[in-house]
């Protein structure tokens, strides 16, 4: 009884020693490790008045579920700051929670990162890799991570933004961030933006990488949907394709096609105002359809590679 008592408590101390670990709260934020939930730091984060800090310590972050996003921010959790702490991967691929032969394998989720309705420019999220979006959809729980009913929701809602999907009033800083190997279909496999006029403040990309993302429509890097603003400062694009495949939009549309368009897409009434960036080895530049956006000191190069339509 003696021995069961002594590991009994031993067990217990180390499950509480376990617990505290996964919430992980210090002076300077809460910290998550591999097999913890960021999410459930973003959750705790949301409720603290003072502390909104977390730090991701260095691994690979996947879904356990299937779902519409690995990681949400909606106005419940603006001011937010969220820190890589080392080299951390957040992925929107899960092979065993999928089937090789299903649409989008082996993403589970719509989304690596979304941010909603109600972030503002103190939501920060910083120092991450993001990748492994793969065309994967499902309108599952839309409630749970957009709880705003101000702003409508569509197919670009769902489809767009592989990598970070951007909705409604929303403009969070993103920087130093490394967008690499996703697809979506239609649009949008980095970053998609879409504040729908809510364009007040621009999202801040800043120090980013954009890398062999791929779109079956535009904007493989970054798109600016309608009524969408952003400033893009210091960014490299490097070996995106747009125009993957048929333009699905127009065809159930009628509309006519985009065939030739940008890594970088800006939609009418959107406007950009990039500066020092670079993009060179992608499918075309930039695509600009907004009339609004402003570009010094950039560098386009060499955009032909030989891909796509």
């Amino acid at each position: 009884m003696k021995r069961f008592t002594a590991e009994f408590l031993l067990w217990l101390g180390l499950s509480v020693v376990r617990l505290c670990a996964a919430i992980g709260l210090a002076e300077d934020g809460y910290h998550v490790f591999p097999g913890d939930n960021i999410q459930d730091a973003l959750q705790q984060a949301a409720g603290n008045k003072t502390n909104k800090v977390v730090k991701v310590h260095a691994g690979e972050y996947r879904p356990n579920t299937r779902r519409q996003a690995l990681i949400w921010f909606n106005k419940t959790h603006d001011g937010i700051r969220l820190e890589a702490e080392g080299s951390v991967t957040l992925t929107a691929a899960n092979p065993q929670l999928g089937v090789a032969s299903e649409p989008g394998f082996p993403a589970v989720v719509n989304h690596v990162v979304y941010f909603g309705h109600g972030i503002s420019s103190n939501t920060v999220f910083k120092g991450f890799r993001v990748t492994g979006a793969n065309g994967f959809l499902t309108r599952k729980q839309t409630k749970e991570i957009e709880p705003s009913p101000a702003v409508p929701k569509n197919l670009f809602f769902f489809a767009d933004g592989g990598g970070i999907k951007i909705f409604g009033g929303s403009s969070p800083t993103i920087q130093n961030v490394e967008v690499v190997d996703n697809f979506t279909s239609p649009c949008g496999a980095g970053i998609s933006v879409q504040q729908q006029g809510f364009d007040q403040t621009p999202v801040l990309i800043e120090n980013c990488v954009f890398l062999r993302n791929r779109a079956q429509g535009t904007g493989a890097a970054i798109d600016l949907l309608a009524g969408s603003s952003a400033r893009i400062i210091n960014c490299l694009f490097v070996g995106n394709v747009s125009n993957t495949g048929e333009d699905v939009v127009a065809k159930n549309s009628g509309e006519w096609p985009f065939v030739n368009n940008g890594v970088l897409t800006i939609f009418w009434n959107s406007g950009a105002e990039v500066r020092n960036c670079t993009f060179t080895g992608n499918r075309n530049g930039v695509d600009d359809m907004g009339g609004k956006s402003t570009y010094l000191n950039c560098i386009l190069v060499d955009n032909k590679l030989d891909t796509g339509l």
